[in-house]
């Protein structure tokens, strides 16, 4: 079975724009105090000024694609490394 490599930028950013993307509207939602407030609070200790406000909200989405790419970035790097070589 052949397996091909994937771009690992490609995948970091699209990775890290679905995180930002999820983190951002959750903060939002949260922003009444009812859905998702737990989630913020938790990430919010990972996160350095995530709030559910929407200041905080952007804060959080930066926050969650920079770990969003490196994260995905690293796990294709690994992915491809570990193929086989042709």
């Amino acid at each position: 079975m052949k397996y091909s490599k994937i771009c690992a930028w490609r995948f970091g950013l699209s990775l890290g724009i679905w995180w930002a993307v999820a983190v951002f509207v959750v903060g939002l939602l949260a922003i009444g105090g009812h859905y998702g407030f737990d989630f913020v609070v938790v990430l919010s200790h990972v996160y350095v000024g995530y709030a559910n406000t929407i200041g905080g909200s952007i804060i959080g989405a930066l926050w969650a694609f920079v770990d969003g790419f490196v994260f995905g970035f690293l796990m294709m790097w690994l992915y491809n490394c570990m193929l086989p070589k042709a």
